[in-house]
């Protein structure tokens, strides 16, 4: 964890308030030497004693502890890692002075070096298609000829002179043709590189909706309230849920429901035309599933596609956000947010808080108890942060076989890889090693943080017996502070050094030298 910024933006606040370290200190119940330490960066703290500095500070806490800074920090650590700036040497301290004390300046040098990655991958793009993509070199072979065939045909009309009328009309018709097809080709071309150059950019749609969803800290009351309601209309319908959702899109918005089977269908087919195992057709209303879909994945299917039909204008409302910037960002953060309606009308908010809290986040009971997936569990408990009742703040990841980070939801001081992969001991990783099993680790970065790790693998099942399972794992993370409220820490030493599992955020940025599974060196002058 970051924690330069906290102890200096203690400091800074009270400076600027006008309090003494020792009338603070006093105020708070706390010795001045403590807060001195904590001014100082020495100590670690959080809860209670972090809502008593912020309350006397007239900061909330998650103001106080920065978290939008933070984010700016792992940002800055992420532009260090660029190969024109390794010659530089930089240390990880300088990401954290810098936020701290200019933050407008970290934004603008972060805007910098995203406007440059962004001209440096259209460079290239171009560059990489112009020395090739057959397509283009056919399209230059196309212009040529067109070209050569007008130049022809002029040249016989302009030094010919006894042509019969309708030989000029021929030649006439001969260029007016290539001339045609020479602005077609040329339209082509230009329209290519425009899409060369739309496809480059550094931050995609998909990053402008999670920065959106971060900063919203994935919680949206007003979907919350809509969804409450959506749900009781539904469930006026039918006995279950599952068969409510079926007779409540059918009546409202006249949506009839199919079975398809995926023999005689191509993987390709699948992935494209069924994707979650469903597809949705608007122009004939019909929500089509696969035999093999499971019935926690219609729920949320269904449930997901009543949201989006009945809470479009609440959705819309909420994707006004000048974070993002273009339509596919927009349509993006569309489906994300029918998703998180669909995740609130399946797992109520004060039930399922209550649920959570009473079972100390079990995600096996909450499962069963749910009948749901362990992801949506998972996606469910990371929203749990309405005031007054907050649950216990989980980063989340998603990981590919491969390593690659899918999906994320980070915490101050928790890196997660926006792209790539993580360090490859973190339990995400691990539980590759025993599918279907309940993985957990106290996990000690070098900066002396810790985290606790829960990760699972889950099984996409295969449609056919030819089809092999799609495997990816699923970890939520807390800070080790909130580790007890989990049934997850019974039997660890919270505090004993020997408990916790060295780790660090990736190999490039981590001063673990002496680690046996480091992959290159770090970049950072640490």
């Amino acid at each position: 964890m970051v924690r330069e910024l906290l102890g200096f933006k203690i400091r800074e606040r009270r400076k600027e308030l006008g309090f003494t370290q020792a009338g603070l200190a006093k105020t708070i119940g706390i010795s001045p030497s403590y807060l001195n330490l904590i001014e100082a960066n020495k100590r670690t703290i959080a809860g209670a004693l972090l809502n008593r500095i912020a309350g006397e500070l007239h900061l909330d806490a998650e103001t106080l502890a920065g978290k939008t800074e933070r984010r700016l920090i792992d940002d800055l650590r992420e532009l260090a890692a660029d190969p024109l700036l390794r010659s530089a040497r930089l240390s990880e301290d300088g990401a954290s002075d810098l936020v701290a004390r200019h933050p407008g300046w970290a934004r603008a040098l972060l805007t910098l070096h995203r406007g440059y990655v962004d001209k440096a991958q259209t460079v290239d793009a171009l560059s990489d298609r112009m020395s090739r993509d057959p397509a283009l070199g056919e399209a230059v072979h196309q212009i040529l000829t067109h070209i050569t065939s007008i130049r022809s045909a002029s040249e016989i009309l302009e030094h010919v002179d006894d042509l019969a009328p309708d030989q000029q009309r021929r030649f006439h018709a001969i260029m007016a043709g290539e001339s045609a097809k020479l602005a077609g080709v040329a339209q082509t071309l230009t329209q290519f590189f425009d899409l060369s150059a739309a496809d480059t950019r550094s931050v995609t749609p998909a990053e402008e909706v999670d920065d959106f969803i971060i900063e919203r800290g994935n919680y949206f009351p007003a979907l919350e309230l809509a969804a409450e309601d959506l749900r009781r209309q539904v469930q006026t319908h039918g006995e279950t849920f599952l068969s409510a959702l079926i007779d409540f899109l059918s009546a409202r918005h006249g949506v009839t429901m199919a079975n398809r089977s995926p023999v005689g269908l191509s993987p390709e087919g699948r992935s494209e035309r069924f994707h979650n195992q469903c597809r949705y057709d608007p122009e004939t209303k019909t929500m089509e599933f696969l035999d093999n879909a499971a019935i926690a994945t219609r729920r949320f299917q269904l449930a997901r596609l009543a949201a989006q039909l009945c809470l479009t204008e609440t959705i819309e409302a909420e994707i006004e956000d000048p974070r993002l910037t273009t339509d596919m960002a927009r349509s993006q953060a569309f489906r994300a947010l029918g998703s998180y309606a669909a995740s609130a009308m399946l797992f109520p908010y004060d039930r399922f808080f209550e649920d959570a809290e009473s079972t100390r986040y079990d995600f096996e009971i909450l499962r069963q108890r749910y009948t749901a997936g362990f992801e949506q569990i998972c996606h469910r408990l990371v929203t749990l942060r309405k005031p007054g009742s907050e649950g216990v703040p989980f980063a989340f990841l998603r990981s590919n076989p491969a390593g690659h980070a899918t999906k994320r939801f980070p915490l101050p001081g928790l890196p997660l890889p926006r792209h790539g992969h993580a360090c490859p001991l973190w339990a995400i990783y691990g539980a590759f090693q025993t599918p279907g099993r309940v993985v957990r680790q106290l996990a000690a970065f070098p900066d002396q943080s810790r985290f606790l790790f829960i990760a699972r693998t889950v099984t996409k099942q295969p449609a056919t017996f030819h089809e092999p399972q799609f495997l990816y794992s699923v970890m939520l993370a807390c800070d080790a502070i909130h580790a007890d409220r989990t049934v997850y820490a019974e039997g660890i030493d919270l505090v004993a050094t020997q408990a916790a599992s060295e780790v660090g955020p990736s190999c490039r940025l981590c001063p673990r030298t002496d680690c046996m599974q480091r992959e290159e060196e770090p970049i950072l002058g640490l």
